[in-house]
């Protein structure tokens, strides 16, 4: 993964600086819950393999007497994620750390864990609604589309994870640091925007994340229409102007309506190489007042951070992106 190098500060103030990012931006993971996780270390290789065995067919010849039949053959698909560094920094003059009234560091490490966990999240939504699986709440093409999510569409949605043997989602990654697991009702799940949540309510059959009782959530549920349980994130913008004549359907420029994309998943849909472990960030940190050829009254340091992460679609046929429009409110 890298060299680490925290700058001008201790190993220890890093650990904090680490941990205060990942406590931040830990609430906007949404995406990390579903993916098949598979942490790459420290000196590692750049490329993550992801490798499925394909389903053998029936065995329908009848064994003959004495004769050991032929065997089969099995088949693999490799997938491969390429780990991409990102990164970003805010700038810290003495001035700023002289004369802010609050902890500086400790501000600066929580906006930048926001930042990073953004990052990540919105690289791994583009990904997975790039999908080729697509279903059109109206019409045959995106510029079509000025009709909502239908509980029909939904249905046709399982069906399709049904034919293709798409297993329900079971478990869900904890919300620890870690990379451990625990146990979910099974269900499909769906990626929403908020501006859907009144029309996912309004779905025969919904049911509120209040109502689980002790049946553990996801983070940011809001709720299940019969076996696909729909989650909310900002992240999952729409395609603005992109449908047909907007009629009652939310429209960014009052023309043409927003296209929302939903994305169904059922398990080991995605692979990714997640934000989280003790290497997942490095936190950059230089105090200033520390003099050199570039700076030489030591006025200037920075807070930053920098990940490497990778994220990849394992199986199309378990993921679907239902293309919809939002009711005007």
């Amino acid at each position: 993964m890298g060299l680490v190098t925290y700058g001008d500060i201790t190993d220890g103030t890093a650990g904090v600086a680490a941990a205060t990012m990942l406590k931040r931006g830990q609430p906007y993971l949404v995406i990390q819950q579903f993916g098949q996780s598979s942490p790459l270390g420290k000196n590692e290789t750049k490329v993550k393999k992801f490798k499925r065995y394909e389903r053998l067919p029936a065995a329908t010849t009848p064994l003959t007497e004495g004769v050991t039949p032929a065997g089969s053959s099995p088949t693999t698909t490799d997938y491969e994620a390429t780990l991409v560094q990102y990164g970003d920094y805010l700038p810290l003059t003495d001035v700023i750390a002289d004369t802010a009234s609050d902890p500086v560091l400790a501000q600066y490490s929580e906006m930048i864990g926001e930042q990073a966990a953004l990052t990540v999240e919105t690289v791994a939504f583009g990904v997975i609604k790039a999908g080729t699986n697509v279903y059109y709440a109206n019409g045959s093409g995106r510029t079509d589309v000025n009709t909502t999510l239908t509980l029909d569409l939904q249905r046709k949605v399982v069906r399709g994870f049904e034919r293709q043997l798409g297993r329900r989602i079971t478990k869900k990654l904890s919300s620890s640091q870690n990379f451990n697991t625990e146990s979910v009702r099974p269900a499909f799940v769906a990626l929403v925007h908020p501006d859907l949540r009144p029309t996912v309510e309004g779905l025969a059959g919904f049911k509120d994340v209040v109502d689980y009782g002790a049946m553990p959530s996801y983070e940011s549920e809001i709720g299940s229409v019969g076996d696909v349980r729909y989650i909310m994130s900002t992240v999952f913008e729409s395609f603005a102007d992109a449908g047909g004549a907007k009629g009652s359907m939310v429209s960014t420029s009052g023309t043409s309506a927003d296209v929302y994309p939903v994305i169904f998943l059922a398990a080991d849909a995605f692979g990714i190489v997640p934000l989280k472990g003790a290497s997942a960030m490095t936190p950059m940190v230089l105090n200033p007042g520390k003099i050199s050829d570039s700076d030489k009254l030591g006025q200037r340091g920075h807070v930053g951070w920098k990940t490497y992460f990778a994220c990849v679609r394992l199986n199309e046929a378990w993921l679907a992106r239902v293309e919809c429009s939002a009711l005007e409110l």
